[in-house]
């Protein structure tokens, strides 16, 4: 790519990783009009739908072989699991602990997995890494008050639930090799939606008359632009642009999770979180070998 196109596509990745941050202060907002399963289907409908153009532009084919949609199948049971988590975290939670605290664990827990089913070995320098992020993951939680009732309350749990089930959810997804992880994702999103309508969602009892300005605001915003648009630019970035290239972008979410919750939902942030997610950041750089040159990646 020209320096100056990939200049382009820097800003938009840029604005995929805080649109993703972003969709945990959306989900927020919407918690106070729909449950769980209901965000499940408007978000990932309306997704599903907006993909279609996009698949078609980038000339992809929509044909999945067998394999790859039991794959889709597995993944959308895990996809529905995770999805009940970080709705249930971040309603009872904050958005700011959420984007923090789930993010930066997915990494470390994904490794740890790797590690377990003989993919990765681990050496000194990771046992390094992984105890500088049990230490940044303690300190978000703030365990260092000794506090029982702060820190065993149930939304730390379903964050917890939730960076667990990522990692399985990427490992299963990860075994699909005949088909685009953005054709994949496509199915992943329908099937999802499918199972959502069968056995959580009764679109009756939708309260309609509920639904104002913010809620269409932001269950657009999660839907288009976190997860069409984010989506999207992430997959083109790592065809493009390479893993290695757009992994040191990823940063950027529980930072912009962070600060659009302080911005928009006037949340306090707490000095535990901020320097957990400085720990937790540098494990999962150390973990990944990222290098972080964001800036240079910017000049025109």
């Amino acid at each position: 790519m020209q320096n100056n196109s990939k200049s382009i596509f820097y800003v938009a990745l840029f604005f995929s990783m805080v649109a993703w941050g972003g969709s945990w202060v959306n989900a927020k907002v919407l918690s106070g009009y729909i449950d769980e399963f209901e965000m499940i289907f408007f978000r990932f409908g309306i997704t599903a739908v907006t993909m279609i153009p996009i698949i078609f532009y980038l000339k992809k084919s929509f044909k999945i072989d067998l394999k790859s949609f039991g794959l889709v199948l597995l993944s959308a049971v895990v996809f529905i699991a995770y999805m009940k988590y970080f709705f249930l975290g971040t309603k009872y939670g904050t958005a700011s602990l959420g984007g923090a605290f789930v993010t930066t664990l997915i990494p470390i827990n994904t490794f740890i997995f790797l590690v377990v089913l003989g993919d990765k070995k681990i050496t000194k320098k990771d046992i390094f890494a992984l105890v500088l992020g049990a230490i940044g993951v303690m300190s978000m939680l703030n365990v260092w008050e000794f506090n029982k009732e702060e820190i065993l309350v149930p939304q730390n749990l379903y964050f917890i639930i939730a960076s667990i089930l990522w990692p399985i959810l990427t490992i299963i997804s990860s075994k699909s090799t005949k088909i685009s992880p953005l054709v994949f994702t496509f199915y992943l999103y329908i099937v999802t939606v499918v199972f959502d309508l069968l056995f959580f969602v009764d679109l009756k009892a939708l309260e309609y008359q509920k639904f104002d300005a913010v809620f269409y605001l932001n269950i657009a915003t999660i839907s288009i632009l976190a997860t069409t648009f984010a989506n999207s630019i992430y997959f083109l970035g790592i065809e493009r642009l390479g893993a290695s290239e757009v992994s040191s972008f990823i940063f950027l979410v529980p930072i912009s999770a962070i600060v659009l919750s302080a911005v928009f939902l006037k949340e306090h942030i707490s000095l535990s979180i901020i320097i957990g997610t400085v720990l937790t950041l540098i494990a999962i750089k150390i973990l990944n070998d990222i290098k972080l040159n964001l800036f240079n990646k910017f000049r025109l």
